[in-house]
């Protein structure tokens, strides 16, 4: 008697989700560690002209500044954020796409949280804009997680992205 076949779920991608935040959060580290090394706090570095600048801004705050002098409670929710993130992706993560904008999510949120307990800011360094239009001043895990955002935003306007390169269980 042949028994039916039983059906597996396909493994996250544990490889992928993990080795991106983590070379995430070592590239948020180390541009960090060169700024404090090299520029003071409220310096300007014009690198191209006027339009990219580094300035290095303690942010003791959330996203563009807000909640300023909330760091150690931005630290605890943040504590929660990677948590939640691991275990959704434990949920989704048998999509490449998913497990890429996850460890986007992770390495970013790593990375802040690392200066919100250690330094009691996060430090900010990337000045973008045109005279005194400027973008708010963000680092390497800001970026990681606003193109994270986009890529689940997008999963979530195109769902057939969140399936890309995704794993499937042979039943």
């Amino acid at each position: 008697m042949d028994a039916a076949p039983t059906a597996t779920r396909a493994a996250p991608h544990w490889a992928v989700f993990l080795g991106l935040a983590g070379t995430i959060v070592i590239l948020d580290q180390l541009t960090k560690a060169w700024l404090v090394a090299n520029v003071s706090p409220g310096e300007v570095v014009n690198v191209i002209g006027d339009y990219v600048r580094l300035v290095f801004n303690q942010n003791s705050g959330a996203l563009f500044g807000f909640f300023r002098e909330s760091a150690v409670l931005f630290g605890i929710v943040s504590l929660g954020v990677v948590g939640l993130i691991v275990a959704y992706h434990a949920r989704v993560g048998r999509s490449l796409y998913l497990s890429l904008a996850l460890g986007f999510l992770l390495g970013g949120a790593i990375g802040n949280l690392i200066d919100r307990l250690r330094l009691g800011y996060v430090v900010d360094f990337v000045d973008m804009g045109i005279g005194d239009f400027r973008w708010y001043t963000f680092n390497v895990a800001d970026a990681a997680i606003s193109s994270a955002i986009v890529m689940l935003v997008a999963a979530a306007v195109i769902p057939s992205l969140a399936s890309l390169g995704e794993r499937r269980s042979d039943g």
